[in-house]
Order: structure tokens, then sequence, then C-alpha cells
């Protein structure tokens, strides 16, 4: 029984120990490929943040735009009944 356990628990901290080193190994790569590409992962960054700010002017100008059409369109509130019940 105790080597059944203490077999598992090698081999377990073993594939721990593999994921821990590639996991570092990514890291580092990672770290240096930004190092070395930093003009690159800048103007990614900027492109995104230029696309997010477009997105949200965009919502705006929808929300704006539905809000006007809403207000002196009649169209929209023709099938509709209030039904309120009286104090």
């Amino acid at each position: 029984m105790l080597n059944f356990f203490f077999s598992n628990f090698k081999d377990a901290s073993r594939t721990v120990a593999k994921g821990s080193f590639f996991t570092g190994l990514f890291l580092i790569g990672f770290g240096m490929l930004i190092f070395i590409l930093k003009d690159l992962f800048a103007f990614l960054a900027a492109a995104v943040f230029f696309i997010a700010g477009f997105s949200a002017i965009g919502y705006a100008i929808r929300l704006f735009w539905s809000s006007r059409k809403s207000h002196d369109d009649e169209a929209v509130r023709k099938n509709v009944t209030i039904h309120r019940e009286d104090l």
C-alpha cells in the first residue's frame, strides 16, 4: 500500500516538475521575444486601444441615433397598450 502511494507521488511530482519547467521556458522565451520585438508589441497594443476607441465611439453614435429615432417615431408604439390599475 505504501509503495503504491509513493510510486504515484513520484510520478505526480515528476509530471508537475516537467510542467513547471516547460512553463518557465515558455515565460523566458516570451519575455525575450517581447524584449527583442518591443516595437512590434507596442504597435499591437496601440492598435488594440485604437480599435477599442473606435468601437466605443461607434457604440455611442448608435445609442444617440437610436434615442433620437425613438422619440420622433410613433410607429414603434402603434400596437402597445398600457394598462394601469386604478387605486
